[in-house]
């Protein structure tokens, strides 16, 4: 923050004169733009500065398999050497990955990082015209696949490369080849990420080095080396943004990841005891899991110290009965976007985590505007409005799609992120709801995630999603999808009740239906488009 400035009020960040919210943490080192470094690179380095024995980089978590740093790295340069000089990769090339977690990603994206390579990875479980419409974004040359997904992918002009194959350890064990070392600038491509689509057609987020290497210098900034290093375990699939730069930024902070293929709640808490996990990240829906269903009996969670959550907004209730159950572990939420490179704000110390609610300050490298939706102007603490950012983590555009780039980057480099959201007096940001996923009901707005946070903390309800549904008189009404807990006789006028008890009119659920499960992206976010083709007249119970 510019402590100088006397404009800038030190308790919330925000300045007076421009009406811009400014970071509260320390102001983060960049290394300079004309330096030619690539994200891998920068990430090594920063280890390397650390001075730290040579530890377990990943863990296998079905053969227990530990990989060290020094084998990381020979592995990473070795199958860089057989890709470009075997193969023939090129800097600005295109690699397109499918693949679940396994111990070859992060292998492989260091390799392609280091090559200059474009990385664009994309979830294994997709069909084969969503692959298409991916593949016709970022338009790769040659694409890695784990061998039960590469039938849906086309030819590419390289041959596709299986992951899960003797032939891919062999490129990374096999002999070293004379690798030509690359130039590659801040300002090259490093990915393209793939937005989650949920409220419109996918996008094709592209990102640079400069990106990955800002969001790494922020979250190394004021990291002190422990001993013994952090053993983190991510359900986050490594194709996601959140995953995709944990594994830069796991080597940069010196940890042990432990890679699990498959999620699975149960394995997961055995595999925090085998490991002596101290840190885990999540999506939501494994924190409502942890919190209220009772697979966590009888596993020792004892090394578990913090629990990273994002993807969506948790809500007070489930934070408290969280922390009830594992007092000992800390919930650190934090909120970003592919776009913005990952987090924009988290919770970091043991005192902001208390602030349940709350996805933490601003970064050390983004500073903030609260936009007022209709008149646009910048809005002072305490108000709620459009979230609009500003830093060196910002993307460069979406790929092939200019119309979305000019109406999402605006003036001076600002990025409008479509979330309503305010920052209070201490400068803790609150996420409201997506804009455009406000229900209007009688010309008042309704926020889903509130509903949908007070639906959560119901004993006999597992999970819920609020949408908006037609209607002649009101324009919309809130519509609720919940999932029971099993053997629960709850039916749709005690949940209408249940919230009528709890907000003001305009705010109640009108309809109501249940389901066995609610679907979401990888990132835990509620696919909302999908229950409102659900979402039948005649189907339902209306109040």
């Amino acid at each position: 923050m510019e402590k100088s400035n006397p404009h800038i009020d030190p308790k919330s960040g925000f300045c007076s004169a421009t009406k811009t919210f400014h970071s509260l943490k320390p102001t983060v080192e960049l290394p300079p733009q004309h330096l030619l470094l690539s994200a891998d690179a920068y990430a090594l380095s920063l280890r390397s500065g650390l001075g730290c024995p040579d530890l377990a980089a990943l863990i296998n978590s079905t053969t227990g398999h530990r990989l060290l740093y020094s084998e990381f790295a020979l592995r990473s340069k070795t199958l860089a050497a057989y890709l470009q000089t075997v193969i023939g990769l090129s800097k600005g090339d295109t690699a397109f990955v499918l693949s679940s977690n396994l111990i070859q990603v992060p292998i492989l994206y260091f390799s392609l990082l280091s090559l200059g390579v474009i990385i664009s990875p994309a979830n294994p479980i997709s069909t084969q015209s969503e692959i298409s419409r991916l593949i016709e974004l970022s338009k790769p040359v040659i694409a890695f696949s784990i061998s039960t997904a590469a039938h849906k992918l086309p030819s590419l002009h390289h041959r596709t490369v299986i992951i899960d194959s003797f032939e891919f350890d062999s490129m990374m064990t096999g002999p070293i080849r004379e690798l030509v070392r690359v130039e590659v600038s801040q300002s090259d491509l490093a990915a393209i990420m793939y937005s989650s689509g949920t409220t419109g057609r996918v996008k094709g987020v592209m990102l640079t080095h400069r990106n990955l290497i800002a969001m790494t210098a922020s979250i190394h900034a004021g990291r002190s080396v422990r001993s013994p290093p952090d053993v983190v375990l991510y359900t986050v699939p490594f194709f996601h943004m959140i995953a995709f730069f944990y594994c830069v930024k796991s080597v940069a902070l010196n940890e042990t990841v432990v890679v699990m293929e498959r999620f699975d709640l149960r394995r997961m808490l055995k595999l925090v005891k085998k490991f002596k996990v101290t840190h885990m990240a999540v999506v939501p829906p494994v924190l409502v899991a942890m919190a209220k269903g009772d697979a966590t009996d009888n596993n020792d969670l004892t090394s578990l110290e913090t629990v990273s959550c994002g993807g969506a907004p948790l809500g007070k209730d489930l934070c408290q009965a969280f922390s009830a159950k594992f007092p000992n572990v800390a919930i650190r939420q934090g909120y970003g976007l592919t776009e913005s490179s990952g987090a924009i704000s988290r919770l970091l110390d043991p005192e902001e985590c208390r602030h349940w609610g709350s996805v933490g300050r601003l970064t050390g490298i983004f500073e903030a505007k609260i936009m007022d939706p209709d008149t646009g102007l910048a809005l002072p603490p305490c108000k709620q409005g459009e979230l609009w950012v500003r830093g060196p983590a910002i993307m460069k555009g979406y790929v092939g799609d200019p119309k979305a780039t000019r109406e999402t980057l605006v003036s001076d480099g600002w990025l409008r992120t479509g979330d309503l959201c305010c920052i209070d007096g201490e400068g803790f940001l609150y996420v409201v709801d997506r804009l455009k996923e406000l229900i209007k009901y009688k010309g008042y707005q309704v926020a889903p995630a509130e509903l949908e946070h007070l639906l959560q903390s119901h004993p006999e309800i597992t999970d819920a999603a609020v949408i908006p549904y037609p209607d002649e008189e009101a324009g919309e009404v809130p519509m609720a999808y919940v999932v029971r807990r099993p053997q629960s006789s709850l039916n749709e006028a005690q949940v209408m009740d249940f919230i009528a008890k709890q907000v003001a009119a305009y705010k109640k659920i009108r309809r109501v239906s249940f389901m066995s499960s609610i679907p979401k992206s990888p990132a835990g976010k509620i696919l909302r488009k999908e229950l409102r083709k659900l979402a039948v007249p005649g189907s339902l119970s209306k109040l």
